[in-house]
């Protein structure tokens, strides 16, 4: 009988390398983009968010709430820089508020 190896891995380090080797990453991105949008700004705004979509760096915000969209315009660099510093990465160059 062969032995058994008893290299151990951690969980997050064998779903990061199957993430890796199937190409799901921009996937990945985008799930964690919406959950982090919610997380971060809290059930406030989250409820009156239809829409979380990221396309090509551009991070899509579809609100119902004209006054809102005015109000979080005027923070898009702050969005930006908090929404990458938790994804750990530099996922979203540009917030559109539609």
């Amino acid at each position: 009988m062969s032995k058994r190896e008893n290299d151990s891995f951690s969980i997050e380090d064998l779903m990061k390398t199957f993430i890796k080797e199937n190409n799901l990453t921009k996937g990945m991105q985008k799930i964690k983009v919406e959950e982090t949008w919610t997380q971060m700004m809290g059930p406030g705004i989250a409820t009156h968010t239809t829409s979380v979509k990221l396309q090509n760096k551009t991070l899509v915000i579809q609100l119902t709430s004209s006054v809102l969209r005015e109000e979080l315009s005027y923070g898009k660099e702050k969005i930006i820089k908090m929404i990458n510093e938790e994804l750990g990465d530099e996922v979203v160059t540009k917030l559109m508020l539609v």
